[in-house]
């Protein structure tokens, strides 16, 4: 019997806690005032040690994140110059998350050498004025169909326990599901006592039906990764997930919650008779 191939991704906040919009699930957005680290810009050289870093760790897929709403032009030129130097050195799957992008600034980030641009469209159309009013769902749509439009792979996905109903999950999936994803991030929610949203709405086992439910629908999705909120939400049946569809995680650190230490979560995953994989195809 042929094992499971898992694909591991590593996802590094470039640029933290400096993000203006209300999202009412994000410790990033200044208006909640969340303890969290912030600083700008991480340098060029630290963010190409870090990507040998998760490279070695096994990662297939590195993301660059920047607590923005929209990619402007001198992040645009940061993301460009970093994505040349990167791709001569470290051969890694290349992904971009810097928030609503127009279709020219796409381009470019393709042409500089990224793989990916991951952009969630988080909930539901209808839901989503209950958790963030600063911009529109609309817009992170349409920044979806530019990603695509522009060659590069789309990850997008979305976040579960925020108090959304069980319709919300289905119109979400469905819309990931008509933009033809390559890989979709599953995130659960994780309370902070900072954030408007108080507690997560959903159970362990409703956590594995959205997953089992997403891999269903989503057949055609190369990577069904389980994202931020995986410890919190499952804490000793995290490794379940791949049971239920999942065939890819974070590992390391989240934006700005801790993950588990790398080496014994590759060591757990080898021993539970998984394969992890070492290329993104």
């Amino acid at each position: 019997m042929n094992k499971k191939d898992i694909y591991l991704c590593a996802i590094n906040n470039i640029q933290s806690g400096t993000c203006s919009e209300d999202c009412k699930f994000c410790t990033q957005a200044v208006i909640h005032k969340a303890d969290i680290k912030r600083y700008k810009l991480k340098s060029t050289s630290r963010i190409i040690k870090e990507a040998i870093a998760a490279k070695q760790n096994k990662a297939v897929g590195y993301c660059l994140v920047t607590s923005t709403a929209f990619l402007d032009e001198k992040l645009l030129r940061f993301f460009c110059q970093t994505a040349k130097q990167l791709k001569k050195i470290v051969d890694i799957n290349l992904i971009a998350c810097s928030g609503i992008a127009n279709l020219s600034q796409l381009k470019q980030l393709k042409k500089a050498g990224f793989d990916s641009y991951n952009h969630n469209i988080e909930t539901s159309e209808n839901y989503y004025t209950n958790i963030c009013t600063a911009h529109s769902w609309s817009k992170r749509y349409d920044t979806c169909i530019d990603i695509k439009k522009a060659g590069l792979k789309l990850c997008s996905g979305g976040i579960f326990g925020l108090g959304e109903n069980c319709q919300d999950r289905v119109d979400m999936v469905k819309v990931l599901k008509d933009l033809h994803i390559n890989s979709c991030a599953i995130n659960f929610y994780h309370p902070n006592d900072a954030l408007p949203i108080k507690r997560n709405n959903i159970s362990v086992d409703e956590a594995f039906d959205i997953i089992k439910y997403i891999k269903d629908e989503l057949k055609h999705t190369k990577k069904i990764m389980v994202a931020g909120g995986r410890e919190y939400m499952f804490a000793h049946k995290q490794y379940e997930v791949f049971k239920y569809g999942a065939n890819s995680i974070v590992i390391g650190d989240y934006l700005t919650t801790k993950g588990e230490q790398i080496t014994k979560e590759i060591q757990t995953i080898q021993n539970l008779g998984y394969n992890i994989k070492e290329v993104c195809d």
